[in-house]
């Protein structure tokens, strides 16, 4: 659907699956499965599984899916060739293990980076920890482009703690509050902290290109204006996934939809009725041919062919894992493995008594299950408090 002469807003599409973005990204899925509680195994429990089509599992049957995974849901050992990957998590835990010899396992606000170049293999599974609760899985994973003079670098894998980040608070007239997560790139001039950088071989790693990865959140009846890009050869993507309504550029979308905007333009939004969450992606486009055939991206047919002879014959180096389709220990805290052996953990913020007395239900119940414990019979935000206070003594008490 186009939008009128002037607007800010060029069209107006349906949020189809996979979400279709513009150069230079590929495509964006977006997962909300609702498992639930875990066994021994990290899995779902097996009666539940009878009438699935495990190993093709799609379609969120009763709410969830196991995708390629059997026992635990997921995507076990596959390759990649030519673009990159950004997963950006929102609810839940990623199990990652790659030819490589990386593995890691990150979630809640975490994204990981990786960059397929000449060739990786590798798996994300999903693993149910909570055995007493459902176990919420929510994210993004964006397709980015490489150019042709990267489509054969070296692999990489980085991962991005959420406690680095940048969140953006803005507070309009009223008192109401919009949260921009930076994955990526720069918001305006006011941002004070940049982001991660992004791998070595991305097209995003040249600030020329001014590639952004945006996650808004928009308090009810909220107003904020996303400042404009750099300039308008920047393609800008928005796609509205949560909340009733919206009022972009003065005009209001009442269905979940992606926008293509005027990168120049400063773009209005308001939170009509309840709260609204958004994804911003925006970049400089390539401009190259792009030629998928499953798993690879290329230029042209014949680097396709050349990419799956590739494979078949070296399947992109060893798979150093005992499984397909590992995952770690239930107890593993967020963790990343690199290929030269050492270890990256996230540094955490700082919980004390104060900081829980502040948080919002959902950010109790997040630190709950973080911290190992469950919160199935907390009814009460008072009994979530309670129930935190609990996780920080033992973990006060252990460190004594």
């Amino acid at each position: 659907m186009a939008a009128s002469a002037g607007s800010a807003i060029t069209a107006v599409k349906n949020l189809s699956f996979p979400w279709q973005t513009r150069d230079p990204f590929l495509f964006c899925v977006y997962h909300d499965d609702m498992y639930p509680p875990g066994t021994d195994n990290l899995g779902p429990d097996p009666r539940l599984l009878s009438g699935r089509n495990l190993g093709q599992d799609f379609g969120n049957p009763a709410g969830w899916s196991m995708y390629h995974g059997e026992t635990v849901p997921g995507f076990p050992k596959h390759p990649h060739r030519g673009f990159e990957t950004i997963t950006v998590t929102r609810h839940g835990l990623i199990d990652h293990s790659d030819s490589l010899g990386c593995s890691g396992r990150f979630g809640f606000g975490d994204a990981q980076w990786m960059t397929a170049g000449r060739g990786i293999s590798h798996c994300e599974m999903i693993p149910l920890l909570d055995q007493k609760n459902n176990n919420r899985l929510e994210l993004f994973q964006i397709w980015i482009n490489l150019p042709s003079q990267n489509k054969m670098d070296e692999p990489y894998f980085k991962m991005l703690w959420n406690e680095k980040i940048p969140k953006l608070t803005n507070v309009d007239e009223q008192g109401r509050t919009t949260t921009v997560g930076v994955v990526a790139g720069v918001v305006s001039d006011a941002q004070a902290d940049a982001p991660p950088a992004p791998p070595p071989s991305s097209w995003a790693s040249d600030s020329e290109h001014h590639v952004g990865v945006f996650t808004l959140r928009m308090d009810a009846g909220a107003t904020y204006t996303l400042p404009p890009a750099a300039h308008a050869g920047i393609n800008r993507n928005v796609y509205f996934f949560k909340g009733s309504s919206i009022t972009v550029a003065g005009r209001t979308l009442s269905r979940h939809c992606a926008l293509e905007v005027k990168a120049d333009s400063p773009l209005e939004m308001v939170a009509v009725s309840d709260e609204v969450e958004l994804l911003v992606l925006q970049g400089v486009p390539i401009g190259e041919p792009v030629v998928q055939h499953g798993p690879f991206v290329m230029n042209s047919r014949n680097e396709i062919m050349q990419a799956f002879q590739d494979y078949q014959r070296t399947q992109f180096g060893r798979w150093p894992h005992r499984d397909d389709d590992p995952v770690h220990p239930r107890e593993r805290g967020r963790f990343a493995q690199y290929a030269d052996g050492h270890e990256d953990l996230p540094e955490e913020v700082p919980v004390d008594f104060d900081t829980i007395a502040s948080m919002s239900v959902k950010e109790l119940k997040a630190f709950i299950i973080k911290k190992g414990l469950s919160h199935t019979d907390c009814v009460e935000k008072s009994e979530l408090q309670a129930r935190a206070r609990e996780a920080l003594g033992e973990c006060a008490a252990e460190d004594g």
